[in-house]
């Protein structure tokens, strides 16, 4: 009923990179390649007819995100690196997997692109420290060379995708370093039921006038319903949280029905500003991040060509 960690999932997969790089880690992004048209295509100019202007080679894009494009290649090196990284027992979901990778490129580009616009930006010096540290730990240039091959990169590539990462990273932090350590939370305790005539027949002895934390110790000898303290969005019932934080303290709400079952909830203690406990803290990161990444995508162009 405790909400999930789901988008540390893509913080882990920034932070990765930033600590040097995992295998299954990093976005590059190869830069236009330009061809010019060789003199034995090129018409002999004439008074009337000047000769044509050399042209770049179009780069197939996935997206283009105000303005930043996301190649094809840089997108199918990714997919492949992610696919490379599940577990092999279990079948990938093709379509779901090309989604997840094109969203998170999307989503680092945002976070790159916020951090440019804070002032923040890699300088040439800090990339080839960090490019240093990560041949270093991986065993020297024929190790770095070996485990780029594997995992599709090249020198260019791997450069401007840490360089996006690790401004990616910065913006990250700065979010969550902004997240309070208190909030609005509520301490509630519960009854599950998996019969609705059981939830009734609990709720009518309760209106009798039966002590709520003795009747829910009946049902959970181990923890009595204990939900402990938490904050709004903590909950994965909507419908729990609303009646969490409308109780005062001593009362107990109607028979609820959820997807988990059938409950009956009393709120304990409220505090306007409670301290956070780490997994509700973890929470509250995530869900600013979530915010501010939702919002950056509403105000952006975002331009999809992805076949």
């Amino acid at each position: 009923m405790r909400r999930g960690v789901q988008l540390f999932k893509l913080l882990m997969g920034y932070a990765l990179l930033a600590i040097w790089l995992t295998a299954c880690g990093g976005n590059p992004v190869p830069a236009t390649q330009t061809q010019a048209v060789t003199p034995s295509d090129t018409p002999l100019p004439t008074e009337t007819e000047p000769p044509p202007t050399p042209t770049p080679t179009q780069v197939p894009l996935v997206a283009r995100v105000n303005g930043e494009a996301l190649t094809l290649e840089e997108f199918q090196a990714e997919l492949a690196r992610f696919e490379a990284a599940q577990d092999s027992t279990e079948p990938v979901d093709e379509a779901s997997a090309r989604d997840r990778v094109l969203q998170d490129l999307i989503s680092q580009v945002l976070l790159a692109q916020g951090a440019r616009e804070a002032g923040y930006s890699v300088d040439d010096a800090t990339l080839q420290s960090r490019l240093d540290q990560l041949t270093v730990s991986i065993g020297g240039e024929a190790a770095l060379q070996s485990w780029m091959e594997a995992n599709q990169f090249t020198t260019e590539s791997l450069l401007t995708g840490l360089r996006r990462t690790i401004e990616a990273a910065w913006m990250r932090d700065r979010i969550l370093a902004e997240v309070p350590t208190t909030a609005e939370q509520t301490h509630a305790r519960q009854i599950l039921f998996y019969k609705v005539d059981e939830a009734n027949e609990a709720l009518a002895q309760l209106d009798a006038g039966t002590d709520f934390a003795e009747l829910a110790g009946t049902y959970n000898p181990v923890s009595s319903g204990d939900l402990g303290w938490f904050p709004r969005g903590y909950l994965t019932e909507p419908t729990l949280e609303e009646a969490a934080f409308s109780l005062q303290p001593g009362e107990y709400s109607r028979v609820i029905e959820t997807r988990l079952g059938f409950h009956i909830l009393q709120v304990i203690e409220r505090e306007a500003q409670h301290p956070l406990d780490p997994q509700a803290y973890l929470i509250q990161q995530e869900l600013a991040l979530k915010d501010w990444l939702d919002s950056r995508t509403g105000q952006s162009d975002i331009e999809i060509t992805l076949p």
